[in-house]
């Protein structure tokens, strides 16, 4: 029961060309396809960003490191 067979798979598969017709098709999945590459390149940005070496960016008014800001409070305290 919680499985689906091939028939489901060729029943969903002709409701879809139905909704969106066979021409409409290939251009909604070359538009998803151009959505995933633009994804993974977001994301190598991003890795390329945080590489080692980089400056890293820190939130004005902010310690830079919580151990730092722990051990500041700490002698505050004191």
């Amino acid at each position: 029961m919680g499985s689906f067979s091939i028939w489901h798979w060729i029943i969903v598969l002709l409701i879809v060309l139905l909704l969106f017709g066979a021409g409409k098709l290939p251009k909604v999945m070359g538009d998803l396809a151009k959505g995933v590459k633009s994804f993974k390149a977001g994301l190598q940005d991003d890795s390329d960003d945080a590489a080692p070496g980089s400056t890293a960016k820190t939130i004005p008014n902010q310690p830079a490191n919580t151990a730092e800001a722990a051990a500041k409070k700490d002698e505050a305290v004191r």
